[in-house]
């Protein structure tokens, strides 16, 4: 089946997981395209599995926004507009903000940075940052993606909230859906990619949410800028 590059190696105990997974790697690096149908069949023969692990797989992805379910049709790959980005931009840009009023004003008083547990967890996720800051300089889309997604993930854990944790790396999943499609079409990504992961994490580390929520600003205009103008000429 175009698109679908699988290899069908995976194991009974985590067959549903395993196969979101892979699918998810398949969408997020764009080489399965926004409104690419495929059926539960279709798939499991891909992975020589049956059909209820990839079925489980397919309805998750679904409940992410990665796919959309067609009674007739099985599912597709969900074909994001420019306004839906604007709409996730926005959404998870005023979420990150409300997070660092809270830690400005002392709602979140067990983040401390000289506490072991928090100052250990903020040099891993700064470690994390340094791979998507590698990857973006280098233009490298589809390693940035993945590092990216674990970077936002590891640094908003340390919030202690996993309801937002979950709900922000689903927005961000969704958004790079729509943006990677768009970003491909360009011959050279270097030099175009955000990559100031490390500085966000050193401002919250000397808890300057001043500093880390501009950053944070300046990363969601960016994105919106580079993407739309993407749109703009694709459109034209």
């Amino acid at each position: 089946m175009p698109g679908i590059t699988g290899t069908g190696a995976v194991t009974r105990s985590t067959l549903r997981q395993q196969i979101a997974d892979a699918l998810r790697d398949e969408v997020l690096a764009g080489r399965l395209q926004p409104g690419q149908a495929f059926t539960v069949k279709e798939i499991a023969e891909q992975y020589g599995v049956s059909a209820t692990p990839v079925r489980e797989a397919l309805v998750d992805l679904t409940a992410q926004g990665l796919l959309d379910a067609d009674q007739h049709r099985g599912f597709q790959v969900r074909a994001y507009s420019a306004d839906d980005f604007r709409g996730l931009v926005e959404a998870r840009g005023l979420v990150v903000d409300g997070m660092f009023r809270a830690l400005s004003a002392g709602h979140l008083a067990h983040l401390r940075p000289d506490e072991p547990r928090v100052a250990a967890a903020l040099a891993g996720v700064r470690r994390r940052g340094e791979e998507a800051e590698r990857a973006a300089l280098a233009g490298e889309i589809t390693v940035l993606i993945g590092y990216d997604l674990r970077f936002w993930r590891e640094l908003t854990a340390v919030f202690g909230n996993p309801y937002l944790t979950e709900f922000l790396h689903r927005l961000r999943a969704q958004g790079w859906v729509y943006a990677v499609q768009r970003l491909r079409g360009l011959p050279d990504l270097r030099g175009c990619l955000w990559s100031r992961h490390t500085e966000l994490v050193d401002a919250l580390a000397r808890r300057d949410t001043d500093a880390a929520r501009a950053i944070v600003g300046a990363y969601d205009a960016h994105s919106l800028s580079l993407v739309e103008g993407l749109t703009d000429a694709g459109d034209g």
